[in-house]
């Protein structure tokens, strides 16, 4: 059965369709009346759920791509099923939650029926507990191990919301307000605005003004942050392909041109200058180089190739910043010309490509990513090579339901001049390579327990790295 047809039975379905109690136009010129979807896919096609083609015709014999069918699901939705037609088209909407949030149509679509603006979020606790190798640098840039070790925990608790507003039939208004608990201090802090941002979904594009989630398509090893800036996405070029184009800038504190230092990585060393006992592992930089104090300036362009189906798929990325933090040489307020980004000692940009390519055989998936700095002589490049298996990769959502799960292992190397603002506090952290497993497990609808391990060295010097984290997230 060809799957254009599946998908319309399976929308049919959910909005109660059947041949024995509707009968319409001929929709479409080559779905004839005696063909045996016949009634389904008009009932599709009055309830506004497919189109088909300007030429009038529905091409049942093409397989629709992944993008496609979450569009038919969205719309489904819209109609609002209940009962057991609501139930079959949750699992649906499930398996395809990735292209709905994609495309946006999971919230513009839908959500705007129930109210004008939805409010969800999630509560989050999560464990982390890292090991280091404590390791001095001379003024040579040499390391140096010792025979002492720094170990820290933290408990972390986030109450995060996500709510969304909507403008009309195209636009809404988003964002993310975060609240921080750390229980092993009882400190917590009050209500942030992370991000917020206007979002235009369209047919064939997207568009997203102000500030926005950061987060490209090598899967966090160059980029997990925000930018305040534009952002644009086409995404019918062809079936699966996707080109998004980016321009802005960010924090001051987000980007800086360093190595890291692993024997002040966690900032917990009584009596360093300048250090106390009550610094956490958080304000420490940890870094030989950097100190974050001048904003970024970037633009970038992704191309991605992703069919949603068994088979390759992969994309490539470049990334253009500029900061006068990339000049630095200076080493824990020492002027000591130590060059910790360029050998030239002025260079004030970042030019990083990137490249990632995968298969996947339905759960089942083998991936990797690699990113390279040409504009740095140290610490600049990263990759990462993971094998997953599941449908709950990475975390949940709101959509996520009782039952999922998936568990993955690999090799990281986050080179701290490429990683600039990579996924650094779950497993592999900026400045470090070896090897990281995961699993994560729902056993209840919108609740995820997710575990990650990391053991490896520091790229840049002597020294052990380990970390173990654990989180579990609340969805609402």
């Amino acid at each position: 059965m060809k799957k254009s047809v599946a998908a319309a039975l399976a929308a049919a379905f959910v909005m109660g369709a059947s041949a024995t109690t509707f009968a319409a136009a001929n929709p479409f010129s080559d779905v004839p009346a005696g063909h045996w979807a016949y009634n389904s896919i008009a009932k599709l096609a009055a309830a506004g759920v497919v189109e088909g083609y300007g030429d009038g015709t529905y091409r049942g014999d093409r397989n629709i791509t992944r993008y496609e069918m979450a569009q038919m699901i969205a719309k489904a939705m819209a109609k609002n099923p209940t009962g057991a037609n609501k139930a079959e088209l949750d699992r649906l909407a499930a398996e395809f939650r990735d292209e709905l949030d994609a495309l946006g149509v999971r919230v513009a679509e839908l959500e705007k029926y129930a109210d004008k603006v939805v409010w969800q979020g999630k509560i989050e606790y999560t464990y982390k507990n890292h090991k280091t190798d404590n390791v001095y640098a001379d003024r040579r840039r040499n390391h140096h191990s010792t025979s002492e070790h720094t170990r820290v925990k933290q408990d972390d608790w986030i109450f995060r919301f996500e709510p969304i507003a909507h403008v009309n039939d195209h636009w809404t208004l988003r964002a993310r307000i975060d609240a921080h608990v750390d229980l092993s201090r009882d400190n917590s802090s009050d209500f942030e605005l992370v991000r917020g941002w206007a979002q235009g979904d369209y047919d064939n594009f997207q568009i997203k003004v102000g500030r926005q989630p950061l987060y490209t398509n090598e899967d966090g090893i160059i980029w997990d942050t925000e930018y305040t800036g534009g952002e644009i996405t086409f995404g019918k070029l062809v079936d699966g392909l996707r080109l998004t184009a980016y321009g802005g800038r960010l924090k001051a504190d987000k980007v800086n041109g360093a190595i890291r230092n692993a024997g002040s990585w966690d900032g917990r060393r009584p009596g360093d200058p300048g250090r106390s006992a009550g610094d956490t592992w958080a304000n420490a930089s940890g870094r030989i180089g950097g100190d974050s104090r001048d904003p970024s300036s970037f633009w970038a362009i992704n191309l991605q190739y992703d069919p949603g189906q068994k088979g390759l798929f992969g994309g490539l990325g470049y990334y253009h910043i500029k900061d006068d933090d990339f000049k630095t040489m200076t080493f824990f307020g020492e002027e000591m010309g130590n060059y910790a980004y360029s050998k030239k000692g002025n260079q004030d940009t970042a030019n990083i490509y990137s490249i990632n390519l995968g298969y996947r055989l339905g759960k089942a998936q083998v991936w990797g990513a690699y990113a390279r700095n040409s504009k740095a002589d140290f610490e600049k490049r990263s990759w990462q090579a993971l094998v997953r298996y599941g449908d709950l990769y990475g975390g949940g959502n709101q959509n996520t339901h009782k039952g999922q799960w998936a568990v993955w292992a690999g090799y990281k190397e986050l080179g701290s001049n490429t990683s600039l603002c990579a996924i650094n506090w779950d497993d592999a952290y900026a400045g470090t390579k070896g090897f990281v497993a995961g699993a994560s497990w729902a056993p209840f609808d919108r609740i995820v327990v997710l575990a990650k391990y990391f053991k490896g060295k520091y790229i840049y010097g002597p020294g052990d790295a380990e970390r173990l984290f654990g989180r579990v997230e609340f969805f609402f």
